[in-house]
């Protein structure tokens, strides 16, 4: 749903009309992210926004229309406030730290794993993050659209390994098991997998691949994983 209200960085910090402000719109998004953070996403509302900061909920609407621009809000300040990488240096260098940067905040606020993809709004944060990184790649010869195709290359990569680790984070908060653990419970079946002589990469991988009892295999795959994107991306190039 459009509001008819414009992008929200292009409004004034509240609305002009109502008494003197309490909040500032800084304060709400930390206390949203904080939130978000510690009860997911969906615990996010305006209500319960408004209990945390001790207001009515009503008074909110003054800074924002809608939970969307919250959202918005929100990415953008993490995106400002926790996203650390280096901006200087060759340009696999800058996309390498970009690259884990990006997966840490993703990991530390899970909703921006999905709301921070897609359709994205253009907060000062965030064009400032994406004008750094497309800096890194500025003078090599690309065109703009070739520039966007690795940004977003490498920006999916990012995005879809962070998910996968989310994923697995809930996995194992459901099930209880920790790595180890549930390849213990599935050992019986991956047995007969093995013994029915149908599957032999993948008794390949039970047997010979180190990587599944690799403690901290989750950021060893991601590096690995960077690099060999790194190395399609230079194959973008001039000679």
């Amino acid at each position: 749903m459009s509001s008819n209200h414009g992008v929200i960085w292009d409004r004034p910090e509240r609305a002009t009309r109502g008494p003197a402000p309490s909040l500032s719109r800084e304060e709400i998004t930390a206390a949203a992210i904080v939130l978000a953070d510690t009860q997911g996403i969906e615990a996010v509302s305006m209500r319960t926004l408004a209990v945390q900061l001790g207001v009515g909920a009503a008074s909110l609407y003054r800074y924002v229309d809608r939970k969307d621009e919250l959202i918005d809000l929100m990415v953008d300040a993490v995106m400002g406030d926790d996203l650390q990488f280096e901006v200087r240096g060759d340009w696999r260098r800058v996309l390498r730290s970009f690259a884990r940067g990006l997966r840490a905040m993703t990991l530390r606020h899970p909703w921006v794993a999905i709301h921070g993809a897609g359709r994205r709004n253009l907060g000062p944060n965030t064009a400032w993050r994406y004008e750094q990184v497309l800096g890194a790649i500025d003078g090599l010869g690309l065109e703009i659209d070739e520039m966007l195709v690795m940004v977003e290359t490498l920006d999916a990569f990012i995005r879809g390994r962070a998910l996968d680790e989310l994923s697995e984070q809930e996995s194992a908060r459901r099930s209880g098991l920790n790595q180890e653990e549930w390849m213990q419970v599935q050992t019986p079946y991956v047995e007969s997998l093995i013994n029915s002589g149908h599957y032999p990469l993948l008794t390949r991988v039970v047997l010979d691949a180190r990587s599944p009892h690799d403690p901290d295999r989750l950021e060893h795959s991601f590096d690995a994983g960077l690099e060999r994107v790194l190395d399609g991306l230079a194959t973008m190039l001039p000679d």
